[in-house]
């Protein structure tokens, strides 16, 4: 049995559908995500099971028992905002004693599991400090060993890294990901940051529009996206309508608009006449000289119409000669200054004949 089970869960709000019969479960130990643009419904969902919000209808159970109308201080569940939410007055370790206080714990066990939970999160020598002394890394790792000093059986974490500088924020990812192996409590995490999202999870929820486009392993939404929503939001992607010509289990021909007749990986649900898209990562594309022997079965003629330089990769826009626009990414990985195609270069692009993958609209 999934440790937390969201059960045709729907919210409005007047006439708008913010959660629209959502079905959700969720393992015990398990890193999951909620992952969407702003407005999808994910914030709502998570407030929800913390109980600040009640559905209009469905269930939300935790270990098989229906949380709706347990206000949310009887819930075995804790939330980290991404505001922190620190008491200013109270010094570190008072604000991690904070929650086993109001659970009236002895103070000999608060005081050894707010020592616990400072080592977890590597701050024991921080415990008589008061939030304004410590750095925004610090607070939310403060927040986190708040959220878990008392072991709860479920971590709603929302949006919790959205206010750390972009190097922090990774380095933050590595030690939520080393928080959740060593302390073994279920996380459910909110985030409109696919990167961070692919990093952390055992499992996505891609969200659109109320309702959950696609649950899967990261590696699993990125590479085999469901439908043109999830392959659009998850990461870079050149995306073309095509028809498919030809069906077969090990490969697909399309016809792609202004491209011709392209070969693409097999699909077992696509049948031959099917209308949809072509979609290719920009570093499955190859991009190179014009006068470079193309072996891939994919292969076009273009000039560079932009360029952007990221340090260790570059990005570029081709246009090929009937208009179409691809992105090829290009590793910086020779030693010394990269060198780079100019805008305006003829070049050439190619990629395998089972990178690209056909989606039905």
């Amino acid at each position: 049995m999934a440790l937390l089970e969201i059960r045709e869960v729907t919210k409005r709000f007047g006439s708008y559908t913010a959660v629209d019969h959502v079905n959700i479960s969720v393992q015990a130990g398990e890193f999951f995500t909620l992952l969407g643009p702003s407005g999808c419904g994910k914030t709502t969902l998570l407030r929800m099971i913390a109980g600040f919000d009640l559905p209009d209808s469905g269930q939300i159970l935790l270990d098989g028992k229906d949380m709706v109308g347990t206000p949310p201080e009887k819930r075995p569940v804790h939330t980290v905002f991404q505001t922190y939410a620190l008491f200013p007055h109270m010094t570190v370790a008072e604000n991690i004693a904070f929650p086993l206080k109001m659970a009236r714990k002895p103070s000999h066990e608060i005081k050894l599991q707010v020592g616990e939970a400072l080592d977890n999160v590597r701050l024991s020598d921080f415990g008589h400090r008061l939030p304004h002394e410590l750095s925004g890394g610090q607070k939310q790792r403060v927040a986190f060993a708040r959220g878990l000093v008392n072991r709860p059986r479920l971590l709603l974490l929302d949006e919790p890294l959205g206010a750390l500088d972009a190097k922090l924020r990774e380095e933050m990812q590595i030690e939520l990901i080393n928080l959740q192996k060593n302390v073994g409590v279920t996380f459910v995490f909110v985030t409109h940051a696919q990167n961070e999202a692919l990093a952390l999870s055992h499992r996505i929820a891609v969200m659109n529009k109320g309702s959950v486009e696609q649950i899967d392993e990261p590696s699993k939404i990125y590479s085999s996206p469901r439908n043109r929503f999830v392959a659009d939001f998850i990461g870079k992607i050149s995306i073309m309508n095509a028809t498919v010509l030809e069906a077969a289990p090990s490969h697909l021909k399309l016809d792609v608009a202004g491209l011709g007749h392209v070969t693409a990986a097999g699909n077992q649900g696509v049948r031959t006449g099917d209308r949809g898209v072509m979609a290719i990562r920009p570093e499955q594309v190859r991009i190179s000289h014009p006068s470079t022997d193309l072996e891939l079965k994919n292969h076009f003629h273009g000039k560079v119409h932009d360029f952007l330089y990221m340090g260790d990769v570059t990005t570029y826009i081709v246009e090929l000669s009937n208009g179409i626009r691809i992105e090829a990414l290009l590793p910086n990985s020779a030693p010394g200054r990269a060198k780079f195609f100019e805008a305006g270069d003829e070049v050439a692009v190619s990629w395998r004949h089972d990178a690209g993958i056909f989606l039905n609209e």
